[in-house]
């Protein structure tokens, strides 16, 4: 059996730092639709005191979270090229192409 079916997971490029990586995307649990770098993290014990600490943390930061995440995103060439890397690939066309 596979790693990805035992743990339910699909695979996604992220980015670590100015990389593209593949990492996955977790798809049941408390952790469904975050993206992990294992497939394992998925279904790790959640810490609860960690838990409620970035909750606190989102809450009191949102705003420059938001700004420097915008930032990212339009000058970091590699979150640039994620925005090709996950969009799904249409199916090739035979033949030419009519208007």
């Amino acid at each position: 059996m596979l790693l990805r079916e035992l743990f339910e997971v699909k695979n996604v490029w992220s980015r670590k730092g100015t990389k593209n990586v593949r990492k996955y995307r977790c798809t049941s649990g408390v952790r469904k639709g975050r993206v992990m770098s294992s497939p394992a993290a998925c279904n790790a014990p959640v810490n609860i005191h960690k838990s409620a600490t970035f909750k606190q943390t989102k809450k009191r930061k949102l705003g420059s979270i938001k700004i420097k995440s915008a930032l990212t995103r339009r000058s970091n060439p590699a979150a640039k090229r994620l925005k090709t890397l996950n969009k799904p690939r249409a199916a090739k066309r035979f033949g030419r192409r009519i208007n």
